[in-house]
């Protein structure tokens, strides 16, 4: 119970007052005295009878005005009101202490990190934003400051402020932090906290499977290296957004980073484009630079590479053996420092070798390499890229986070995704623009028949007997489910057979998780 005594101002009714509650055997737990004459007191609960008897008791104290029962303390008050104002608000809020641990998540900084408040309260920072170095901030000149931050693949921006109490010799002492995180979808603030170009680094890029690691791992050592880097891969796996990290993540990532996509444009422009004209050319008083002598001292990405003409194949070689090429309509050359960074949805190998592209600049190419697998390759990484993209589209369209249903999940692991990563970005959007519930259900995705994207008829060897086709067709459709159901108990439940038959099997096929 808590009490509200309203008194005069005497020396020793304090005292009075605690005499009673001890004598009674009543535990304190807490006590607030304020200015202008009245004392809370925080009890335990007793019996009406005695709360009667204790009521006159404190009313007969010389100085005692009134006494009544009260719901809360000032304090309690004063933090629930701050608690229940700060939960609902839209943007997620979180309160750190000195040494860096956190005392406080509302709603939204809770549903961001997507855990439990137990999960974050008493934790540091850093373990849920391992890009903020508090220790650093804190033993620095301590200002309101802004940071780029990256969480689950999102771009936010996050504020930090330090919070400053006032003693009674007016000094000023610095009691805890407050982070606000703002969604980078907020136009009006990129503007003022971002600078024109965004970086995209790996922290952008989500995934838990083995491939995804190893892609990552690989990039990684590939990305600092000034040698040409070919980046292979079906349409929708990501690979302007691969160069573009591996761009960022070497000693060229404050020079440009341009881009051609050599598919797109015809001959003639696509080469006026790389290398520039002269004065005078297609009407032109002056010279035209040309891509690559705008990223000089960085990075050009050409995309779908081969696509490129025999002509600008030959011209591409020159650049990559000495960094020199000519301007079209000018005789003298030009040199520059760039990096080329290349990627086809081909095997130029095969390209190569049919003729339509040139030997010498494929080995010129073919030195340092990253294969990215397509989606259906990975569908470990499904549920985690799904999270993502509902967390980015909620954001634009202003709505709640919806639930994730198992059978969704089921049918978006089965499913063959030929347009990989890209396909369910968009999947997702539209899906969201079409629900009416709290749960993204199959429906919504319009996927066509699983059934047809699993089976690997098509690559089925019919070669030796019945019995050796069927192992064959059999160890296949393993192998394929095992990636989204990934242990024996969950598959032989997808397929409704025993575990033991199943385990059987995939002990027979030497299947394992990819």
């Amino acid at each position: 119970m808590r009490l509200e005594v309203l008194c005069e101002d005497r020396l020793g009714l304090t005292r009075e007052l605690l005499n009673i509650l001890a004598s009674r055997n009543l535990d304190l737990r807490g006590i607030e005295i304020d200015i202008t004459g009245i004392i809370y007191l925080n009890c335990p609960d007793i019996d009406f009878d005695t709360f009667s008897e204790l009521m006159a008791e404190i009313r007969r104290i010389s100085g005692v005005k009134d006494v009544r029962k009260i719901q809360f303390m000032p304090m309690e008050r004063h933090n629930t009101e701050l608690i229940s104002l700060l939960n609902n608000l839209p943007e997620p809020v979180v309160a750190i202490d000195l040494r860096g641990y956190v005392d406080m998540a509302n709603q939204a900084a809770l549903s961001l990190f997507n855990l439990e408040e137990e999960e974050v309260i008493s934790q540091q920072i850093s373990h849920l934003l391992p890009s903020f170095n508090f220790s650093k901030w804190a033993e620095g000149s301590i200002t309101r400051q802004r940071e780029n931050i990256v969480i689950s693949g999102l771009d936010y921006v996050m504020e930090i402020m330090p919070v400053y109490i006032t003693t009674e010799t007016q000094e000023s002492i610095l009691a805890s932090t407050v982070m606000i995180i703002r969604a980078t979808q907020d136009k009006t603030l990129l503007k003022q906290m971002l600078p024109l170009q965004s970086n995209l680094g790996f922290e952008h890029f989500v995934g838990i499977s083995n491939r995804h690691k190893a892609l990552m791992s690989q990039a990684k050592k590939l990305a600092n290296m000034d040698q040409p880097l070919l980046i292979q891969g079906e349409t929708g796996t990501g690979k302007e957004m691969l160069a573009r990290a591996c761009h960022n993540r070497s000693d060229r990532a404050s020079e440009p980073f341009l881009i051609l996509s050599c598919a797109s444009m015809p001959d003639d422009v696509a080469e006026t484009e790389l290398f520039g004209h002269g004065p005078g050319m297609f009407n032109h008083q002056t010279a035209h630079k040309g891509i690559f002598e705008q990223a000089n001292g960085g990075t050009v990405f050409l995309d779908e590479i081969g696509e490129m003409s025999a002509h600008l194949q030959i011209k591409l070689l020159r650049l990559l053996q000495d960094g020199r090429f000519r301007r079209v309509g000018e005789e003298h050359e030009v040199q520059v420092d760039v990096r080329v960074i290349a990627s086809t949805r081909h095997k130029l190998a095969d390209l190569a070798e049919s003729g339509s592209f040139r030997e010498d600049l494929f080995y010129r190419l073919n030195v340092l390499t990253v294969q990215i697998p397509p989606l259906r390759e990975r569908t470990t990484d499904i549920e985690p890229l799904l999270e993502m993209f509902i967390a980015k589209y909620v954001t634009q369209l202003g709505m709640a986070r919806p639930d994730i249903t198992e059978e969704l999940l089921d049918q978006l692991t089965s499913y063959n995704w030929p347009g990989n990563m890209r396909q369910l970005e968009n999947m997702v959007l539209r899906a969201l623009t079409e629900l009416e519930s709290d749960s993204l259900t199959v429906d919504l995705f319009h996927l066509p028949q699983v059934e047809a994207s699993v089976a690997p008829g098509a690559a089925l060897s019919l070669d030796g007997s019945l019995d050796e086709i069927m192992k064959e067709y059999e160890s296949k459709v393993l192998e394929r489910l095992y990636q989204s159901f990934p242990s024996s108990r969950k598959l032989a439940k997808r397929l409704n057979v025993s575990h033991t038959s199943v385990a059987n099997k995939l002990r027979e096929y030497g299947i394992r998780k990819g």
